[in-house]
């Protein structure tokens, strides 16, 4: 295969990390920044004189709904990547994310239109669910059959912090405009703002992604007309049934890292810990970035010690960390400390797709790696809160110890795995790891 080639990582291979990264902050950033102005959004798209509970409730009703078009999207891309390509599929996703967030920039209000206010604001939403459903595993294939096969875990971390940087760049634009703008100038439009920057930025990447070439890989199997002989979804389902459920298994994994220790906690740190907003939410930046380093660190680890290794000891870190940071929040003096710890040791997610693309053969790649992924994160994703929510009934510390049971989960995946290619000279082989031969 082309990519078997032993060679260093060239301008091209660096263009194409450069673009997917900056494609895929772009776009994390479309996709979570309507929940930093939820509270806004509810209050112009929904009845006057609903109860504010009922009002928020449906605003993160619609927010949520993003993530059930996950699955959808992100298997019908993946099906057509795999036959006609994964180029085409990657700029198709962005496109599907730009134009609804401009959209939603523009959409009148209730006072303008009435009920047809949040119905048309829940479409674009489906809209950009489906869009990052087909982003973020079509983006890891494509980079993963792009670079050396030395260098297919830094490229699976650095773009995982791409789209890490998304986040960290939402929560950044929401705090310049409220520092910037009243509470009445964000209602009188404020709030579109951030959606137009989205938009705008997104439709630039796309254009950029236009230089972006096909992978070697998809290129090769057409050559060989070895691509998908029959619907390669029900290939995945029937053939792939052990390397799709270590996959979810790894999906809910990051999903918990990502929505628990980076999402949740900082309302957890105010509502629990009585911790100020303000510095809940630096503490918040630096874990983010700490994560975005953390990625990376886990991509490079795979490509040198194999993801056994870099699962069991990230994993072993998280659960240390996480406990820690936890236990010690109400210290304000340790808590930029103990949360850039723990957001550092959630970087173990950055070798997640670095299993997830060696899972299957390149064929159905898109697909297995897309289904696993966007089921998953649709479960754990949206049942996550709600499962920490309800252990905060019983201990404060629900979410330390969540934590800690996925972190088991990571340490176990990793000794299931051990008897993957784990010799340094072999391990970022692109080959499909034959998990149906793996034994507990």
């Amino acid at each position: 295969m082309i990519q078997q080639e032993n060679r260093q990582l060239n301008k091209q291979d660096y263009k194409t990390l450069t673009l997917a990264a900056l494609g895929g902050a772009l776009e994390f950033y479309d996709f979570i920044i309507f929940v930093f102005f939820a509270v806004v959004i509810g209050q112009l798209f929904f009845p006057p004189g609903m109860p504010q509970w009922l009002v928020l409730m449906q605003t993160y009703g619609i927010f949520a709904a993003g993530y059930l078009a996950r699955p959808l999207g992100g298997i019908i891309m993946a099906h057509f990547g795999d036959l006609v390509g994964r180029k085409r599929m990657f700029s198709l996703s962005i496109l599907l994310m730009a134009v609804p967030t401009l959209a939603m920039g523009m959409l009148p209000t209730y006072e303008s239109i009435g009920i047809a206010a949040p119905l048309l604001l829940l479409l674009m939403r489906i809209f950009q669910g489906a869009a990052i459903g087909g982003e973020v595993p079509g983006a890891w294939v494509f980079v993963a059959e792009h670079v050396p096969k030395k260098r297919i875990g830094l490229a699976c971390g650095v773009l995982t912090a791409g789209l890490t940087i998304g986040i960290l760049l939402g929560s950044l634009v929401a705090t310049v405009i409220n520092s910037m703008m009243s509470l009445e100038a964000i209602h009188n439009g404020g709030w579109r703002i951030p959606f137009f920057l989205g938009g705008i930025f997104g439709l630039f990447a796309m254009y950029l992604r236009r230089w972006l070439k096909e992978t070697p890989i998809f290129i090769e199997m057409q050559a060989r007309k070895a691509l998908a002989s029959e619907l390669p979804l029900k290939s995945v389902v029937f053939n792939h049934t052990k390397a799709v459920s270590v996959s979810m298994l790894l999906t809910w994994l990051l999903s918990a890292g990502i929505v628990v220790v980076i999402l949740m906690t900082p309302n957890y740190l105010q509502t629990q810990f009585g911790i100020e907003r303000v510095i809940a939410l630096k503490a918040n930046s630096i874990a983010i970035i700490a994560l975005c380093a953390g990625c990376i660190i886990a991509g490079v680890s795979a490509d040198r010690f194999g993801a056994s290794k870099t699962l069991i000891f990230g994993s072993i870190l998280l659960g240390i960390a996480s406990w820690t940071f936890y236990h010690s929040a109400t210290n304000v003096d340790l808590l930029f400390v103990t949360y850039g710890l723990a957001g550092l040791s959630v970087g173990v997610v950055g070798a997640v797709p670095f299993v997830m693309v060696r899972a299957f053969p390149a064929e159905v790649r898109f697909s297995g790696l897309s289904f696993s992924y966007n089921v998953s994160y649709a479960i754990f994703g949206g049942l996550t809160p709600i499962c920490v929510t309800y252990m905060m009934k019983f201990t404060p510390m629900a979410p330390a110890y969540y934590v800690l049971i996925l972190s088991i989960i990571g340490l176990c995946l990793g000794l299931y795995l051990r008897n993957d290619i784990d010799a340094t000279e072999d391990v970022a082989e692109l080959e499909p790891v034959d998990l149906q031969k793996q034994t507990v």
